[in-house]
């Protein structure tokens, strides 16, 4: 359907047949618990385990309902992307999966572990400098020649449709552990992808369930867009947040702009500190844009205290030479 600005907007329908269409192709990942962070947080908080998709992250939901929703014509060209990573992996991922090419650009400094991941599924990584303008021109280049069919990273409503089957998945396995719902979510924000299918979801599925964006300080378009009530981008923030360089698009706008309850930014060293405790306490492997929604949590106590909090761990693909804590 199209909203009041003429957007073309996916609905909760569209997110239920995209759960049936990526089924064969994704994990029903775990939902995680853990007592000490609970303690530490003050509320109980349930982690939905993205980080154990096959490609290593939720992207795979969007991207492969995207791929497996084209026709046999429209798949003869392959697919095209730009991606600072877990886009690009997980749709070269799908793309492999249905035999299809998958071309992505990618930053320059993207890490090398995300570079290997689209490597390994056969994607075909064309390098931009790392700035939203560099990314979106050798982009256009890259298409034109390919005439690959184009997947946005998130603005897209088949891929925030895929995006939206991660709560749908979470809100069943948290009743699943004791029959309760949840009073919040809260997922990073960067392009807006997650967020806005958790709003789609969210808000048929459990319209009392506050959906709630955790952004770096150092990319925090998405809150001053927010608090603006107008769209805000930064061309080349600079955060470990790797993930959360992107800026809102107009679709995910849609979303944030009617849905989100509240967005809460951290710290560069509130994500480090964040990550830490995760891969201590859950101990599992994950990106420090995942770590964003529990510093944001630990940093607000206030605003959570007490109630049940579901946390969307989105991505597991990190450079393991090259771990924020490492850094001198």
């Amino acid at each position: 359907m199209k909203d009041a600005n003429g957007i073309e907007v996916p609905t909760y329908e569209d997110m239920l047949a995209a759960h049936e269409r990526i089924k064969p192709h994704i994990r029903r990942t775990p939902v995680l618990t853990s007592a000490h962070l609970n303690r530490l947080a003050g509320c109980e908080m349930f982690f939905k385990c993205e980080n154990f998709q096959e490609p290593g992250a939720f992207k795979v939901r969007g991207a492969s309902n995207a791929v497996f929703g084209l026709s046999d014509a429209q798949a003869k060209l392959g697919v095209a992307t730009h991606s600072s990573g877990n886009h690009a992996s997980c749709l070269s991922y799908a793309a492999m999966r249905r035999g299809i090419p998958c071309h992505v650009v990618m930053p320059r400094m993207a890490p090398q572990a995300k570079k290997d991941t689209v490597a390994r599924y056969g994607g075909r990584i064309t390098e931009c400098e790392p700035s939203t303008t560099s990314r979106e021109a050798t982009f256009a280049e890259v298409q034109a020649e390919t005439g690959g069919d184009f997947v946005h990273p998130y603005n897209d409503p088949r891929v925030i449709a895929g995006q939206g089957t991660c709560s749908k998945e979470m809100m069943e396995q948290v009743a699943e552990i004791d029959g309760g719902a949840l009073d919040a979510v809260v997922a990073p924000i960067g392009g807006g992808g997650m967020i806005s299918g958790t709003c789609l979801t969210l808000a048929t599925l459990s319209p009392d369930t506050q959906v709630i964006a955790a952004e770096p300080e150092q990319a925090d378009d998405a809150y001053r867009s927010f608090k603006a009530g107008r769209l805000i981008a930064d061309d080349a923030p600079k955060t470990i947040a790797d993930g959360l360089l992107v800026p809102l698009k107009e679709l995910t706008w849609h979303f944030v702009s009617n849905h989100v309850s509240e967005i809460y930014t951290a710290s560069e060293e509130e994500i480090v500190d964040a990550m830490k405790l995760t891969w201590k306490h859950l101990r599992i492997v994950m990106e420090a844009s995942c770590a964003v929604p529990l510093a944001v949590i630990l940093k607000n106590k206030d605003a959570f205290a007490g109630k049940r909090v579901g946390v969307i761990i989105t991505g597991g693909n990190v450079d393991l030479d090259k771990l924020p804590w490492m850094r001198g």
